[in-house]
């Protein structure tokens, strides 16, 4: 696995103003996941259960748009928590949701969340995993804070494939996200998904499309002696 930069370090490159992220965020998207909004909104809109976590929001431009196709598509209303590691990107979703009182926004370290255990119903971490320096004490983590049979959905960057020209143009975006610090590292799809089957999570449903694996893992109940 390609590694890039410390946690503080990633933190600092995610400094621009909310506009630019955005913006940015839009092509590393299209060009390096190789996927798009409408297929984010179908995979990550019905993952919301009564209290639930929105892991790496950024400054909640996609939580915004799921939350608004949920609302089209008539499904309950749910209390959401997102967290952020970046304070720029904070700053943005703090304003964005200041007038929702459904919504609460704070800073955290994915990998130490200052949540009692099995707090949250759901998780979702969007478009994020790459810019973990520590992603399995980070999907621990997560799990701690769910309760039992309580999913996690995520969509996790891979080492591109396909055509020449696509896979060059993906590779070419990674290699400037490590460099300017917003790209720790991408995944070979069989490494992460033990790495989530180490963190204690079973897996409920997967799909690979583009460059992206699609998950949605769910921590277990347990059994009565």
């Amino acid at each position: 696995m390609t590694k890039g930069k410390t946690r503080d370090e990633i933190a600092e490159a995610y400094s621009s103003e909310p506009w630019w992220y955005d913006i940015r965020g839009f092509f590393i998207l299209t060009f390096a996941y190789n996927s798009t909004i409408n297929t984010q909104l179908r995979f990550f809109g019905p993952h919301f259960g009564p209290n639930h976590l929105e892991v790496a929001c950024g400054t909640g431009t996609l939580l915004e748009l799921v939350l608004r196709w949920r609302k089209w598509k008539k499904m309950k209303p749910v209390k959401v928590t997102g967290i952020d590691y970046a304070p720029s990107m904070l700053a943005g979703a703090k304003k964005r949701f200041a007038n929702d009182p459904q919504v609460q926004v704070q800073h955290a370290d994915a990998a130490n969340l200052p949540f009692p255990d099995a707090s949250f119903d759901t998780a979702n971490i969007a478009n994020s995993i790459h810019c973990f320096p520590t992603v399995d004490e980070a999907l621990r983590d997560i799990n701690r804070v769910l309760k039992p049979g309580g999913t996690l959905a995520a969509n996790v960057l891979l080492y591109p494939d396909g055509i020449a020209p696509l896979r060059w143009a993906a590779q070419n975006i990674n290699d400037w996200g490590i460099k300017k610090g917003i790209l720790y590292s991408p995944f070979e799809q069989q490494d992460i998904r033990q790495r989530f089957l180490a963190a204690g999570y079973e897996i409920a449903r997967e799909f690979k499309a583009g460059n992206t694996w699609n998950v949605v893992a769910r921590k277990p109940v347990k059994k009565e002696a």
